[in-house]
């Protein structure tokens, strides 16, 4: 590859990252609300699975990672953003890398967030980072429902982006 190739290349990723997390971030007021006891962002899943299908898994993750960062500092989210969002993105990214599929990147997504997010939440950020132990299972239903719902609004919005020709998947 030239290097005006990899200039534009990376000059694209860049591009890319900002736009989703400017809409993670935007979005995040409108679409985060309580759910058990953890508030949830479909819209972070929503960028995890956008992101690692378009961008990648370090990508995704480091975009989980900075709209983490800010929406705790604007007072919209809180310590359980990173693991719910940060595992999730490196999962679903290393799912498509691995098997090419928008779908199992989104199922991949739903594990990681859901599932394993969920399960560090309780076990390790709350009880350490919040001062607030909570029972292992406790994050894993309100993590669930925000990433699904997250996923499969990533999904279609992949193939909306594909049908369009914006994309190719």
């Amino acid at each position: 590859m030239s290097d005006l190739t990899t200039t534009r290349s990376s000059t694209r990723h860049v591009a890319q990252a900002v736009i989703l997390i400017a809409l993670g971030v935007a979005l995040a007021p409108f679409t985060s609300f309580p759910v058990g006891v953890a508030r949830i962002n479909p819209t972070q899943h929503f960028v995890n699975v956008v992101a690692a299908v378009l961008l990648g898994p370090a990508w995704a993750t480091g975009i989980a990672f900075v709209i983490g960062v800010i929406r705790n500092a604007l007072g919209v989210g809180t310590l359980l953003a990173f693991p719910g969002g940060m595992v999730g993105a490196l999962v679903a990214g290393l799912a498509y890398r691995f098997v090419g599929s928008v779908r199992i990147a989104a199922g991949a997504e739903v594990i990681g967030s859901g599932i394993i997010g969920a399960l560090l939440g309780a076990a390790f950020v709350s009880p350490v980072f919040m001062d607030s132990p909570e029972p292992l299972l406790a994050f894993v239903p309100s993590f669930l429902a925000s990433s699904i719902i997250g996923a499969v609004l990533g999904v279609a919005a992949l193939m909306l982006l594909r049908r369009a020709g914006v994309v190719q998947l």
